[in-house]
């Protein structure tokens, strides 16, 4: 009798509301760290998981104490919850990496910060260019007739500018050379291309020269880098990764977090890499969590009979 009372006490603490408000506290407590201080290791530690863990015990006991009572959208949005706590939980299982790879190089280890180590990624990264995108710059293009200095033109990249039966446009201006590119066209018709450092496949008979005299500071609109990932056998896949756009293949998600140059000027970019198994749980759940608060939404509006 007194292990009947016992085991009834327990069941009834473990799905009470109060173990269900500690646990929260608790949980709240845990994550503060390691959201201030980044320290992702904290969300798969033992006392983390074994929070979620009874969090999710109390949850599961609570709805079976209640089940003739909850309501449907109740039910629905206590799913959610155990789905997203199933996900936090599969998450454990991930890892977050980090590497620099400088443009045209290749890398096969990364450094885990769960394991605070290189580790082999398990195939070879390349970071085969790093792209810069700017807005529109505004510049100022010289032009040479032999050594005669013949005009000047202020203008913004993109946009183009007439010269006697030639229109010149104003194509890139590239960094780190500060190199201006210039398409010329002869009536229309694309007749070469030209740029400052001095390389042109224009006619041998084109009279004019070209110089970049000033520019104004561009402001960078997008950055983004060409990933491969290759293997023994071949290449595996191949994309382009972003701040807020990653690369994903074969479970793995690549974030381009920066670029750089060393001090030699070599261009390089820092590549995160992040498995994370449980998002699809997190993800479904959220989805099921929002249905079952539409639902409690919706059942809140009275019912009207018709009209007589």
């Amino acid at each position: 009798m007194l292990v009947n009372e016992g085991i009834k006490k327990t069941y009834k603490f473990l799905g009470s509301t109060e173990l269900a408000v500690a646990l929260f506290l608790a949980i709240s407590l845990l994550a503060i760290p390691g959201t201030f201080l980044e320290k992702r290791e904290i969300y798969s530690s033992p006392p983390f998981l074994t929070l979620l863990g009874f969090l999710g015990l109390n949850l599961i006991l609570c709805t079976v104490r209640r089940l003739k009572t909850l309501s449907t959208p109740v039910l629905i949005l206590h799913g959610g919850v155990l789905l997203t706590l199933i996900g936090c939980f599969v998450t454990s299982f991930g890892f977050v990496a980090t590497v620099n790879v400088y443009e045209g190089g290749v890398v096969d280890q990364v450094y885990r910060w769960d394991r605070e180590r290189d580790l082999p990624l398990g195939m070879e990264l390349t970071v085969k260019r790093i792209n810069r995108e700017y807005y529109p710059i505004p510049v100022k293009v010289g032009v040479l007739t032999g050594k005669e200095k013949t005009g000047l033109f202020t203008l913004k990249t993109g946009e183009s500018f007439e010269l006697n039966k030639y229109r010149i446009k104003v194509d890139a201006l590239e960094f780190p050379s500060e190199k201006l590119k210039l398409s010329v066209y002869d009536q229309g018709r694309f007749i070469g291309s030209f740029d400052t450092s001095g390389v042109n496949n224009l006619p041998a008979d084109f009279p004019h020269e070209f110089k970049l005299v000033a520019f104004q500071n561009p402001s960078l609109k997008r950055l983004w880098v060409d990933l491969m990932l290759s293997n023994g056998s071949g290449r595996i896949a191949e994309g382009t990764a972003e701040v807020n756009n990653p690369f994903q293949c074969e479970g793995l998600y690549f974030y381009n977090t920066q670029v750089d140059r060393d001090p030699n000027g070599a261009a390089f970019a820092g590549i995160q890499i992040v498995r994370d198994p449980g998002r699809p749980y997190v993800f479904a759940g959220f989805a099921v969590m929002g249905a079952g608060a539409v639902l409690s939404f919706i059942r809140r509006f009275p019912r009207k009979g018709p009209w007589r």
